[in-house]
């Protein structure tokens, strides 16, 4: 075995949980590491769903308070894509559309799937997915929304996409979420125009 967990036991359990390891693992050299001491937090996994309108250009970003953001230069209302926690057995496009509708008010139309990844893998276990998803902006009403019995204060942003660029930018856009998945539809405008700008696509993705 390349690792061996000796104990583990949870350190804090409040709004989330901090579980304590206490373990060692292989080395590159040879042989077992010494016992090792580590805190994971976790909180789950999570999506992420970036709603694009190809024909107008147009994404759908929104803004709110992160209590993780006190500290940060620009203060703790931060400019994101819609996001949302996955709970046990629930499909994550399932849930990135949900989401899309409480965050945004936004029914969303084809998804595809940006990327799975580790959000800070020495020291959480939280895994999140990102999609793109077809939307009519035309549709949208914008406004404030969230559950509010989630504490939610959510504003919706409709903007071109040039616009969100320059915000990524300006450093105005500064959160990992919404960096990874504006930057992935710059590589990937053109492509993601043609799969939903024609009648039948043309693409195989």
């Amino acid at each position: 075995m390349d690792y061996e967990i000796i104990d583990a036991e949870d350190a804090f359990q409040g709004y989330f949980r901090l579980r304590r390891y206490h373990l060692r693992h292989a080395q590159f050299r040879g042989g077992m590491g010494p016992v090792l001491t580590r805190e994971v937090f976790e909180r789950g996994h999570s999506v992420g769903i970036l709603p694009y309108d190809p024909d107008r250009d147009q994404v759908v970003l929104v803004e709110q308070f992160r209590v993780g953001a006190l500290d940060a230069p620009r203060g703790p209302w931060l400019m994101e894509i819609i996001a949302g926690i996955i709970e046990p057995g629930e499909p994550p496009e399932e849930v990135a559309r949900r989401e899309a509708v409480e965050e945004a008010g936004c029914e969303v139309g084809e998804i595809l799937p940006i990327h799975r990844y580790l959000v800070s893998p020495g020291g959480t276990t939280e895994q999140q997915s990102l999609f793109c998803a077809h939307v009519d902006v035309t549709r949208l009403a914008g406004g404030v929304h969230g559950l509010a019995e989630e504490g939610e204060d959510i504003l919706v942003h409709i903007m071109g996409f040039d616009e969100a660029m320059a915000m990524v930018e300006d450093g105005t856009i500064h959160a990992a979420m919404p960096l990874i998945a504006l930057q992935w539809l710059a590589l990937n405008r053109e492509r993601v125009r043609d799969l939903w700008g024609s009648v039948g696509g043309g693409l195989e993705w």
